[in-house]
Order: C-alpha cells, then sequence, then structure tokens
C-alpha cells in the first residue's frame, strides 16, 4: 500500500469499496492512462474502479447521437478487466441526466475527475454525483472577484494539479504525476510503454484479409508488409494521398523494400476519393484498408504489419502498444505526445514550430526509413533548448 502524501487520504481508501473516475478520454490519452489504472488496481486491489467517459461533443442534435454513442474507444476498454463498470451514455444531455442519476445511487466514496476543459463543469459534476463522498477535480488559479467559481471549487475535498506546460515532460509523466499526486502510487516510467490484448477474432479475421489479398500472415512471411497512414481529422496533422503513393514509389524503388506489400489505411468516409488517388497512381501490391466494423480491426492488422509509417494521430501510439517499428510524422507544437517506447520509434518532426505535417516531404521520409529504429532525435529544437537551460 503507497505510503507517500497524497490528496486522497490512505485510510480513505483502504476503507473504500469502490471509486469513480471522470475523464474525456480519447485514444491516445488511455494508450497513456491505463499503466496508471492498473497500477491502482495493484495498490487497492480491493477497491473497485469505474470509469465514467465524458462525450465533450455531447449535443442535443438528433443527429449526431448514433455517431457519437459508438465512440472506439469504448470497445477498447470494454475489454479491460481492471474496470468494473463503465459510464458511457453522456452524448446527449437527455442521457447524461440519466447517467449522473445511475451514478448518485452507487453513493460513491470517491470521486476523481480528470477533465482538463471546462474544469468547473466537471468540477460541480463530480460533486453533483457524490454529495457526501470525497469530490476531487481539476482546478486552476482562480480571479479573486470570480465568486462563482471560488464556490464550485471551494465545494471540493481535494484539487489535481494541472497539466504540466513544461514541453520536455512526455503525457505519459504528466499522467503518472497525477497519480503520485492523488493516491502515493509511482509507475515505473518502464511500466508506461502501452499494451493492448487484441481479442483472437478480430486477430483471425486479420489474417483472413491478408489471405484475401494474397499476402502470407506475418509468421509466415518472407516480404515484408507496410502500413501508411495519412490520415486525421484535423488537416493540419494530415499528409497528401499524393505524398503516400510517391513514397510507395520510392519505396519499392529502394532495394530494402522492393518486395514489400503495402496497406494504405483511410477514413471510411474517405474511402471513395482514396480509392481514386491511389488507383490513379498506378503503384502496384497496394491495398486499401479501413476499420469499418469495430475499433480491433486496426490493431488487429497494425499488429500484421512489419513497419507503420502514420501521421501524428492514435495510431502511432497503438504502434507502440502492438510492438511493431513507427515512423512518425509529428508537428513540433506538442512533443510530448510522442511515442513513448523509442526503440521503436523514429519520429519525423516538421521543419518550423508552426508548420503542418503537409510540410514534411516525401524526401525527408525516405531519409529517415533509412535510419535504424530508435536513432532518430527525439526532442524538438524547443526541447533542447528548455532542457540546455
Amino acid at each position: 500500500m503507497p505510503k507517500l502524501n497524497q490528496i486522497v487520504p490512505a485510510e480513505l481508501l483502504e476503507k473504500a469499496d469502490k471509486i469513480l473516475f471522470v475523464a474525456h478520454l480519447a485514444l491516445g490519452d488511455f494508450t497513456y492512462m491505463q499503466a496508471c489504472f492498473k497500477a491502482f488496481a495493484e495498490a487497492y486491489p480491493h477497491i473497485k474502479i469505474h470509469l465514467w467517459v465524458d462525450e465533450v461533443r455531447r449535443t442535443y442534435d438528433f443527429r449526431q447521437w448514433k455517431h457519437l454513442k459508438n465512440y472506439v474507444v469504448f470497445d477498447w476498454l470494454q475489454t479491460c478487466p481492471m474496470f468494473d463498470k463503465l459510464y458511457t451514455k453522456t452524448y446527449s444531455p437527455f442521457v447524461l441526466r440519466e447517467s449522473i442519476r445511475e451514478a448518485q445511487k452507487e453513493d460513491y466514496p470517491v470521486v476523481v475527475s480528470f477533465g482538463l476543459a471546462r474544469r468547473p463543469m466537471y468540477a460541480q459534476m463530480v460533486r453533483k454525483i457524490s454529495r457526501k463522498g470525497f469530490a476531487v477535480a481539476m482546478t486552476k488559479r482562480v480571479r479573486f472577484y470570480d465568486f462563482r467559481k471560488h464556490l464550485i471549487y471551494g465545494a471540493l475535498d481535494g484539487t489535481i494539479p494541472v497539466y504540466s506546460h513544461d514541453k520536455t515532460l512526455h503525457v505519459s509523466d504528466v499522467y503518472a504525476n497525477w497519480f503520485t499526486s492523488l493516491f502515493g502510487i509511482q509507475v515505473p516510467h518502464e511500466k508506461r510503454i502501452p499494451t493492448m490484448d487484441v481479442p483472437q477474432q478480430w486477430k483471425d479475421g486479420a489474417v483472413r484479409q491478408l489471405q484475401e489479398w494474397g499476402i502470407a500472415a506475418k509468421a509466415g512471411r518472407t516480404r515484408a508488409l507496410v502500413f501508411l497512414n495519412a490520415f486525421a481529422k484535423p488537416p493540419e496533422r494530415s499528409w497528401p494521398v499524393s505524398n503516400v503513393t510517391e513514397l510507395v514509389r520510392r519505396m519499392q524503388a529502394d532495394p530494402k523494400w522492393a518486395d514489400a506489400d503495402f496497406v494504405i489505411n483511410t477514413m471510411p468516409e474517405l474511402w471513395d476519393s482514396t480509392q481514386r488517388d491511389v488507383q490513379a497512381a498506378g503503384v502496384p501490391r497496394v491495398r486499401l484498408f479501413s476499420a469499418h466494423d469495430h475499433f480491433f480491426q486496426l490493431p488487429a492488422m497494425l499488429e500484421q504489419s512489419d513497419l507503420i509509417i502514420t501521421v501524428e494521430t492514435s495510431i502511432m501510439h497503438l504502434a507502440n502498444a502492438v510492438r511493431v517499428p513507427v515512423v512518425a510524422m509529428m508537428r513540433q507544437i506538442n512533443p510530448e505526445w510522442a511515442p513513448i517506447d523509442a526503440a521503436n520509434t523514429n519520429i519525423v518532426y516538421t521543419p518550423e514550430k508552426d508548420d503542418w505535417i503537409n510540410q514534411i516531404s516525401v524526401d525527408t521520409v525516405m531519409e529517415f526509413l533509412q535510419m535504424p529504429m530508435g536513432s532518430a532525435p527525439r526532442f524538438t529544437p524547443y526541447q533542447l533548448a528548455r532542457m540546455a537551460s
């Protein structure tokens, strides 16, 4: 049992039978926070962990509910044995009220919010869910005349240190620091590398898909399979499809990759346009892929790959989780989100701090492909300057 100073009293945790965590988790968040939840489960095996996944895109627009209620991170969370209960119905104000009433009936002794955005809203939420329990939330310095926020934060039993702006820290360091402050739990660096157990049915599905394409499964393969992803929802993180097809052409001209097969990932809604662009480029041994039916289709295909080349999105973190080498194209603006497994990662940063990913050239990616995995510099010029000072 942890003995360090902690926000949530140790004697309270010794008596508690359950705890509720409230967070707006994206795939990248959970990729690095999972180690902290595992550490908590090991430190307090008598406490059942309940997780509230809040939908920040919550809306009254019923046309969006179908999409929001099937958030992909739910598929992963439902396979994690550390969670005894999940709250996933928060996509509209109506189901939010139902979920709050359901949570109130649990009479939680401890409720913790990791809500970074809309901090006052989440502080109110955890207090509303547990009127008598120990409520903790993120806070920020409040101006003396903002009485409303003073009242909201004053109703909490504890506050969590805000997200660090030190860009030399990895996001996994920030999350680990939260759990140390809250519960006195130490999460060693070697345990922060993400893991993922892909269910067998999706592993088998990936192998069947490869067989349909005429590609051998990884265990019996004689030529490499390269997974390429150029798509992210924000345009500043995306790479042109023309660059992808040119990269394939250049790699096929390189003796190292001359016999390789290539899988190009796309979003379901961009399937037709991506297919047209790839067919127009006329590059051979290229197949198009998208996780149409289930989240685990994606990590199952990543796991079958020999190399992953991707822009700055969840795929670069999932690559670390399935232990496949990755070349990740990143902007300099968020270096704390670099893939954590240095030995299996080469990072290609944009030339300038404010550049978009499309400023990374095919020539530059080819240069990084010649480097041994893990040999490329992991720090941006900004980070190096901060560390030197």
